[in-house]
């Protein structure tokens, strides 16, 4: 079974890699065999990620940038190419959740969040398609969330961002799953990320979350790792237009 989990020879661009789950999911891939760019704002913060892979013997390169600007999306996609060549596994992680009450939301960090998890993955896949038409393999990883299927508080435009992820990767296979290139959504429970810095603050409240997963306890990047290979590999071959719980059992409580 080791030959359809390999990634040798295979490019992968992760945007959201500085931090969280998306470092998480970059180290993985690159213990993998794959060649990994990540793509963030935070040129420090990246570049420690790369010197992590780097140290378990992997190879990256960073590529600071902003997400955020649908105009510069052409561009950050021929600059994931330059460091090794063409990508054929995109991870779209990068996100921001800014946890505003419902009748403060203004336009502006309604526009932020729904670019950032919307707008960016979509228009990032698709100036990649192209190259992963060519080489005839493609896979691209879109993140969801548990808001995906729930609301929680103070959270409306991440939640809207993350249910619309999920008809988005849908719709995104539908159109190109035919060319070799799958796409699926990993859903996180509870991970400890910048993101979710507010919940695990509090002892309490993260407790209270791990007691409502089936397994009885919260995420650790470790747990990450597996779905992210799997999705990236050849052995996700026959999988597309999915998202992957990767959350302990909360939703199905």
């Amino acid at each position: 079974m080791q030959p359809v989990f390999d990634l040798d020879g295979k490019v992968a661009l992760i945007t959201g890699g500085s931090s969280g789950l998306g470092r998480a999911m970059a180290e993985a891939l690159a213990v993998a065999g794959a060649k990994v760019v990540v793509i963030a704002r935070r040129r420090q913060a990246l570049e420690q990620t790369v010197a992590a892979i780097k140290e378990q013997g992997g190879q990256a390169a960073a590529l600071v940038a902003d997400l955020a600007d649908p105009t510069a999306l052409e561009e950050i996609a021929r600059q994931a190419a330059e460091p090794f060549g063409p990508i054929s596994i995109l991870i779209n992680a990068a996100g921001v959740n800014l946890r505003q009450p419902i009748d403060e939301v203004d336009q502006a960090s309604w526009q932020l969040t729904l670019q950032l998890h919307l707008g960016t993955p979509f228009f990032l896949s698709r100036a990649l398609v192209p190259g992963m038409r060519e080489q005839g393999y493609g896979r691209i990883i879109n993140l969801a969330s548990l808001q995906s299927q729930r609301a929680f508080a103070n959270s409306a435009p991440y939640g809207a961002g993350k249910g619309g992820i999920v008809q988005l990767t849908r719709a995104m296979a539908e159109a190109w799953s035919r060319d070799a290139i799958n796409v699926n959504a990993i859903a996180p429970g509870f991970f400890p990320t910048e993101l979710t810095a507010p919940v695990f603050d509090d002892p309490a409240a993260a407790e209270a979350l791990a007691r409502q997963t089936a397994i009885g306890r919260n995420g650790t990047m470790d747990d990450i790792a597996g779905p992210t290979v799997f999705l990236a590999s050849p052995a996700s071959g026959y999988i597309t237009g999915q998202t992957l719980y990767v959350d302990g059992g909360f939703t199905a409580r």
